[in-house]
């Protein structure tokens, strides 16, 4: 279902997903495609409409399930590369808040890559994330076998700080901020050469300044 010359892609989550999307109409007015980023919202209602969520391929998400909160998977987010860096995140930020009052959701989870199959060349930012940033026990999702692959492969003494915080992907790095945690291990994903990682990010335990970085500037 992907049309790389149309650059059109789809799954079969789609039809059951909302999808959040954010617009310039500045490009449009230059006969530019106007759409500069967008999300893709899976809800409860519409994981059971399409038999799961994206994310049970790859993490047993038993732990969420049994929380009883609302939950909501966040995947496909893309930005055009010309607003990478700016306000295009903010704003899809300040929309998806917007989504999570409105829908009641108490857990916001999905799955993010870093580049390439080779988990021991990952060592440093695997291990800080499982080090730093593990999800509490009663939240902490596991990678299905046979791909799941541990984060804990350097002792906590032998990890550098910056250099793994700079081999880690801009968008975990934004969910982290926003107090996100991870799940117990990664999942090598070789028909996309991607090591995958399960963020989750409990709405209630998000500090006033947590709250603040995506819904600031909202006007």
């Amino acid at each position: 279902m992907v049309d790389h010359a149309a650059r059109h892609e789809a799954d079969r989550f789609d039809p059951f997903a909302d999808h959040l999307i954010l617009v310039d109409q500045r490009r449009a007015a230059a006969g530019l495609d106007h759409v500069v980023g967008v999300y893709r919202l899976l809800t409860g209602e519409g994981a059971r409409q399409a038999g799961q969520f994206y994310s049970e391929d790859e993490y047993d998400l038993a732990p969420l399930h049994r929380s009883g909160r609302r939950l909501l998977e966040l995947g496909r987010s893309c930005l055009h590369r010309d607003y990478r860096g700016g306000m295009a995140m903010m704003h899809l930020w300040a929309a998806l808040a917007d989504y999570i009052k409105t829908h009641d959701i108490g857990i916001l989870f999905g799955v993010a890559s870093f580049h390439g199959t080779d988990v021991q060349a990952l060592a440093q930012p695997l291990s800080a994330l499982h080090h730093r940033h593990l999800a509490p026990a009663e939240l902490r999702v596991r990678p299905r076998p046979p791909h799941g692959h541990s984060m804990d492969i350097l002792p906590v003494d032998q990890v550098d700080r910056p250099a793994a915080m700079r081999a880690t992907p801009a968008l975990i790095k934004a969910y982290l901020r926003l107090g996100g945690v991870v799940g117990e291990g990664a999942y090598v994903d070789h028909d996309f050469n991607t090591t995958d990682v399960c963020l989750i990010l409990d709405t209630a335990q998000m500090s006033p300044q947590q709250r603040n970085l995506y819904i600031r500037d909202r006007g």
